[in-house]
């Protein structure tokens, strides 16, 4: 299991190990609220998923503009996010025509997204437990001017 969580990539886990603490701080929280516990749990989780795989797009859509020249990549980039942005509304104006779930504990789950972005310090710990040391490249450094001198 390790091995495989070593082969995504590190932003990636830790955004995604983000979304799921966050998601666990809101479930947690809404055992204390007086509402549909079920409700909201099912719209939580929901828009916890919607995070996850819209974190995953992120990275995947970036990745692949990354092999691209500037031009194409923005026209590409643009377009995902497009994309992303509708299939998230469509999604969750389901849940609020189906009433299946609580539509805002759904769009609290998918503020997980931002909100595990935020939450680096902490995941980057997490990260490092699983990953090791990042181990970066040396800076380079610029020679001073004559004018600092």
């Amino acid at each position: 299991m390790k091995e495989k969580i070593v082969r995504i990539n590190r932003t990636l886990f830790e955004l995604e190990v983000g979304i799921l603490i966050f998601g666990a701080a809101c479930q947690l929280v809404g055992v204390f609220l007086p509402i549909d516990r079920e409700s909201y749990s099912i719209g939580l989780w929901m828009g916890i998923l919607i995070a996850m795989v819209s974190a995953f797009h992120m990275w995947w859509s970036l990745d692949r503009a990354l092999d691209l020249e500037e031009r194409h990549a923005v026209k590409i980039m643009s377009t995902h996010n497009i994309l992303r942005y509708f299939l998230i509304a469509v999604v969750f104006i389901l849940i609020a025509i189906s009433k299946i779930a609580n539509p805002l504990s759904a769009f609290l789950g998918i503020m997980g997204l931002k909100v595990s972005a935020y939450m680096h310090f902490i995941t980057k710990k997490i990260s490092t437990l699983v990953y090791g040391e990042e181990i970066l490249p040396p800076l380079i450094e610029e020679p001073a001017s004559e004018r600092d001198v």
